[in-house]
């Protein structure tokens, strides 16, 4: 099986910064996507920013230009660096991971447990 844990979130106001990590562990071949979600209560959960193994990143355009994605995979580890917070980024984030557990098994997702970020004055 496979665990991810979130670590990071809290109170941070309006233009204050916040970094996410999320750590992998179990039996992991290797991530071949790392994704970062965010959901207030009533929503949908939106996607927010994606990492590839190949070394590519995608940004939601809501917060292009203020959040940032990087993975250490020697860690099995991404993380969010969140900047210039606004109210409306008040959410609980989630990563998911997109595993391999071996050359021959397809892919599978997995989540974290969710942290929550509250951007207030």
């Amino acid at each position: 099986q496979v665990q991810l844990v979130e670590s990071g979130g809290g109170l941070v106001q309006p233009g204050g910064s916040l970094q996410l990590s999320c750590a992998a562990s179990g039996k992991i071949w290797t991530i071949v996507t790392w994704s970062w979600y965010r959901q207030v209560p009533g929503s949908q959960r939106e996607w927010v920013a994606a990492a590839s193994s190949g070394g590519a990143s995608n940004y939601a355009d809501l917060v292009k230009g203020r959040f940032g994605i990087s993975r250490d995979n020697a860690k099995n580890t991404a993380y969010l660096q969140m900047n210039n917070l606004k109210p409306e980024d008040t959410a609980v984030y989630y990563c998911n991971a997109n595993v391999r557990k071996n050359a021959g098994r397809p892919s599978e997702d997995y989540w974290g447990q969710g942290v929550q970020v509250t951007v207030s004055a």
